[in-house]
């Protein structure tokens, strides 16, 4: 049986309680793995999904019409990059950065379709996890990203940090 297309689609309103339910199965994903310290306390919370859909940044990845995944993708500077504990691959062109990447437990192969989309999108791109996230961690790798150092969020939590460029 031929497997349905994979399509990318900005993120609408109405996908907002179908995304709570896929980010509160990724959660459920990491802590099975043993990554308790990436997302919690409910992590990215409606707030954050619904201001990905309104910003234009919030895209999901479908499956024969179902979302399977979800991602918010943004172009320009992230001010959680700029200061890095190692450096970038590349510094001086405009980047993409992919966040709140996740799926349904039954989903295969989102990161991939993600990755490639962006990628689409410009040939500079940056993502970050935390380092109990074997399983991003993992995807990001197989993507194509080499790591670069240690980034901190804005609330001082070390990440991962990765870049992919042409």
């Amino acid at each position: 049986m031929k497997q349905a297309p994979v399509i990318i689609r900005h993120s609408t309103i109405d996908d907002l309680q179908v995304l709570m339910q896929l980010y509160r199965e990724s959660r459920e994903i990491m802590l099975s793995c043993g990554d308790v310290n990436q997302w919690k306390e409910g992590y990215p919370s409606e707030e954050i999904v619904r201001k990905d859909i309104e910003s234009g940044n919030g895209y999901c990845v479908e499956e024969g019409g179902k979302i399977i995944g979800a991602f918010a993708f943004i172009t320009g500077d992230d001010p959680t990059y700029k200061v890095i504990e190692g450096a970038w691959t590349d510094d001086s062109q405009p980047y993409g950065t992919i966040h709140r990447l996740g799926s349904f437990k039954s989903s295969k192969g989102v990161a991939a379709a993600c990755f490639d989309w962006c990628w689409n999108q410009i040939h500079n791109l940056r993502i970050d996890t935390h380092e109990d996230n074997v399983i991003m961690r993992h995807c990001i790798e197989k993507g194509g990203f080499c790591f670069c150092g240690i980034i901190h969020l804005l609330n001082g939590d070390p990440r991962l940090a990765y870049q992919k460029v042409l």
